[in-house]
């Protein structure tokens, strides 16, 4: 009899958590800035007093290896064997067509571990939606829906 309450736990378990996964996947999040007035640049739109932007939450043309777009940059990091990848491209390539000023551009992770590292990235497709200075706004783990990416980008443009 054990060993049925065993198996309806794990049932129960793997169910909580492949409902917390649907619900979560592709989420985009607002990055919190934190105040440090050891950083040198501002936050732009942040309340005069707030802090200043961390290096690590900034890329930059060297990071990326192409200019940053004018209002914002559609930051993809994927691998090899990602479906979800294909899908996140196809999306990004779409939203960066229709809105003016914004770019998109893939990092290969696996050729790419110190970025990866640096921008904390634990799974593919990781997005980051950069602004016209570089610094990350917004980020999802998981592939997202385009109405959640042109809402993102609404945030701050």
């Amino acid at each position: 009899m054990t060993g049925v309450y065993v198996v309806l736990g794990v049932l129960v378990l793997a169910t909580a958590f492949g409902l917390y996964r649907r619900r979560t996947d592709g989420t985009m999040r607002e990055v919190e800035i934190p105040a440090d007035t050891q950083d040198s640049k501002k936050v732009p739109g942040a309340p005069i007093g707030s802090g200043h932007a961390h290096q690590g939450d900034r890329m930059d043309t060297a990071d990326l290896g192409v200019e940053l777009g004018d209002r914002a940059t559609l930051v993809q990091f994927s691998s090899a064997f990602c479906a979800p990848c294909r899908t996140t491209r196809v999306i990004l390539d779409e939203v960066a067509g229709q809105v003016e000023g914004v770019t998109h551009v893939e990092i290969d992770a696996e050729e790419h571990l110190d970025l990866v590292r640096r921008m904390d990235v634990r799974r593919t497709p990781t997005v980051l939606v950069l602004d016209a200075s570089g610094a990350v706004r917004v980020r999802a783990a998981g592939a997202p829906r385009k109405a959640d990416v042109v809402a993102a980008l609404g945030t701050f443009l």
